[in-house]
């Protein structure tokens, strides 16, 4: 019998849709189109200074030059120990900190060593495109759960009952959300982890976006709320997305002692240490100010308001405010099925691939985040991106009939 090829499992992992969309889009730039790209899920600002300076200092320390432990440099997991308890109000040990190669390593590694074939995991959706792939990968279960701009995206207890089955290993809980901008109140956030708490459910709580909040919208660890999941819970978390540092690979997993030691072993064989510069930009990252943090947000949450008014000028358009992270979640399915420039769009997949050819604006269709006809625009771009970008799009959709 002929042996495959190449792995089963890996090639049954599809590409990131939100990197194929800016991949695309940044080589149309490169080939002379004047491309607006709303496809990536990155900062448009650059890394503060200060935190630059730390990694230009680091790079003349000859101990930076060497291996260093593989779960993280020690003051580095001190320091993300105590901005949890400073930023979350969650009091941890440097011992339950794990630091990754970014936010995603951090994914990977906590359903590599939590997860076994047969396990099903809560997968509330619209879900970040990159969740579903490593679950699978360990031959566990995504039971997706879907939800609505009706509901604002958010979970219900009661969705969550309804499909917790014996085999129920985990819950994916995310807020701010990514693609959709929704943020949990806190008695629903108690509520759900009182519930996980009650069934001996493990709750994977991704709090990448916990600083980018708008209005009277704010995030709220539910390990905070229910303290007593801190030996079934696991926090994600980074330095991406609050200071701007994408590029830098530096994210975390808080979770209990045998979990992060099953973590740790397995990254000292998959990676070993996070790059050590990277290690030490994070350190002035976590340990200093949230001033720059906060000039951030105060540009996102006015673009939040731009996008999302002129967005809903467009006849078939609807969408929900950002209430947190830096996405706008429109549903386009008013417009879905109508002659757009000779073409008749019968999904969003198709929209966003006519929007990109004619408009030149790139967004990621709602099929990538398990949500057909809404598409995902990031508004961490200019202002006049944001401007331009939805007016060409609306100019476009102007000629639907």
């Amino acid at each position: 019998m002929a042996l495959d090829r190449l792995s089963r499992r890996v090639s049954a992992i599809t590409e990131s849709a939100t990197l194929a969309v800016d991949a695309r889009a940044k080589a149309l730039k490169a080939a002379g189109e004047p491309v607006i790209g709303f496809g990536a899920g990155e900062p448009d600002f650059p890394t503060p200074p200060h935190i630059v300076e730390a990694a230009i200092a680091a790079c003349s320390d000859v101990k930076n030059h060497r291996y260093t432990p593989a779960a993280g440099l020690p003051e580095l997991k001190e320091a993300v120990a105590a901005k949890t308890l400073r930023d979350s109000g969650v009091t941890v040990s440097p011992g339950q900190v794990l630091i990754t190669n970014g936010g995603k390593h951090a994914v990977y590694n906590t359903m590599e060593a939590l997860l076994n074939p047969g396990d099903e995991v809560l997968l509330p959706a619209p879900y970040w495109t990159t969740y579903p792939e490593p679950i699978a990968l360990t031959g566990a279960t995504s039971v997706v759960l879907p939800t609505d701009v009706s509901t604002g995206f958010r979970v219900s207890v009661e969705q969550l009952e309804a499909a917790r089955t014996p085999n129920t290993k985990a819950l994916v809980f995310v807020s701010p959300s990514n693609p959709t901008g929704a943020v949990y109140p806190a008695e629903e956030i108690e509520a759900i982890g009182r519930w996980a708490l009650e069934h001996g459910i493990w709750v994977i709580t991704d709090e990448i976006y916990e600083h980018l909040t708008f209005g009277d919208n704010e995030h709220v660890s539910i390990l905070k709320l229910v303290p007593e999941l801190a030996d079934t819970c696991v926090i994600l978390n980074g330095v991406a997305k609050t200071y701007a540092m994408t590029g830098w690979r530096v994210g975390w997993m808080i979770g209990p002692n045998d979990l992060i030691k099953a973590a740790t072993n397995l990254q000292s064989h998959s990676t070993s240490n996070v790059a050590n510069v990277s290690q030490r930009a994070a350190l002035a990252a976590v340990s200093g100010s949230l001033d720059c943090v906060d000039e951030m947000v105060v540009a996102f949450s006015r673009r939040a308001d731009l996008i999302h008014g002129l967005l809903n000028d467009i006849p078939g358009v609807t969408a929900m405010k950002p209430q947190g992270a830096f996405y706008a979640f429109p549903s386009f399915e008013g417009v879905l099925g109508l002659d757009i420039g000779g073409v008749r769009p019968a999904n969003t997949l198709e929209l966003c691939e006519v929007i990109l050819d004619q408009a030149k604006v790139a967004l990621v269709p709602g099929e990538a985040f398990d949500a057909p006809g809404y598409a995902r625009i990031s508004f961490a771009v200019s202002d006049a991106d944001i401007t331009e970008g939805i007016g060409r799009i609306a100019t476009l959709l102007g000629t639907a009939k």
